[in-house]
C-alpha cells in the first residue's frame, strides 16, 4: 500500500497555533457584504502568492450537470461581480441557456473563503470593449485565435492559429471579437467563511430576495 498523500487532520497543537488567526470579531460586524468583500480582497492582495482575484465559477449544462472552472474577477461594485470570456465556450453556452451561477473565492493564506450565488447578465458592449482594449496585445490576438472549449489536435495547431492572427493584425489595432464578452453575477446570497480552531468555523451569510431589497444578515452553524 502506498503512503497516503492526504494530510492528516490537524492536531491540538496545530489548532493552538491557529488560535489567534481570524479571531477579530469586528470583522463580522458589517451590514454591507460588497464592502466587506472588497476589504477581504484587499487583504488577500497582500498575502496570496498569485491571483487573489481568482474564483471558481459554477454553472449548469443542458442536462442539469454542474460544471466548474477557475476564472478571474475583473470588476466588483454594487451591481455585482464581473468576469470576461468567450461566449462560445462551454461556460458561455451554459450561461446563455441558464443565466445563473455560483462563485467561490478561497484565500488559503488567510484561511478565508467567500461564496456567492445569483443571476447572471451580460455586460454592455461599452464595458466589454473597454476591458478588451486594456488587455495585452498578445492576449487580444489570442482571443481571436482560440476556438475555446472545442477539440484541438495539438499545441502546434494553436501556435499556427496565433501566428495567423498575429500576421492578420500586423500594424493594426486588435478589436474585440463579437464572441468575446463579459458577464456580471448579480448576487442574492453572499457567505463569508473564516477558519477557526477545531472546525468551529465562523460563517456570516447575507441574503436578499431581489436586488432592490435590503440585505439580511445572519450567522450559520459551522
Amino acid at each position: 500500500m502506498t503512503q497516503s498523500v492526504i494530510p492528516p487532520s490537524p492536531s491540538r497543537e496545530d489548532y493552538a497555533a491557529q488560535l489567534e488567526a481570524n479571531a477579530d470579531e469586528t470583522i463580522f460586524e458589517r451590514d454591507d457584504p460588497i464592502a466587506l468583500f472588497v476589504e477581504w480582497l484587499e487583504v488577500a492582495r497582500g498575502s496570496e502568492p498569485n491571483d487573489p482575484n481568482a474564483m471558481a465559477l459554477a454553472t449548469v449544462d443542458a442536462e442539469g450537470h454542474p460544471d466548474v472552472r477557475m476564472v478571474l474577477l475583473k470588476d466588483v461594485d454594487t451591481r455585482g461581480f464581473t468576469f470576461f470570456s468567450n461566449q462560445e465556450s462551454a461556460k458561455g453556452g451554459q450561461l446563455w441557456a441558464n443565466p445563473s451561477a455560483a462563485l467561490l473565492f478561497h484565500w488559503k493564506s488567510l484561511r478565508r473563503q467567500v461564496r456567492i450565488r445569483g443571476p447572471v447578465e451580460p455586460v454592455s458592449v461599452e464595458e466589454a470593449d473597454a476591458y478588451f482594449a486594456s488587455r495585452a496585445r498578445e492576449s487580444r490576438i489570442g482571443a481571436w485565435a482560440s476556438d475555446q472549449s472545442r477539440p484541438l489536435a495539438d499545441r502546434a495547431a494553436l501556435v499556427a492559429k496565433v501566428a495567423e492572427q498575429t500576421a492578420r493584425f500586423d500594424g493594426h489595432e486588435v478589436p474585440r471579437p463579437d464572441r468575446w464578452t463579459g458577464w456580471r453575477v448579480r448576487p442574492v446570497q453572499i457567505e463569508f467563511w473564516r477558519d477557526r480552531p477545531f472546525r468551529l468555523h465562523d460563517r456570516l451569510r447575507f441574503d436578499r430576495t431581489a436586488e432592490d431589497q435590503a440585505w439580511r444578515r445572519g450567522r450559520l452553524w459551522p
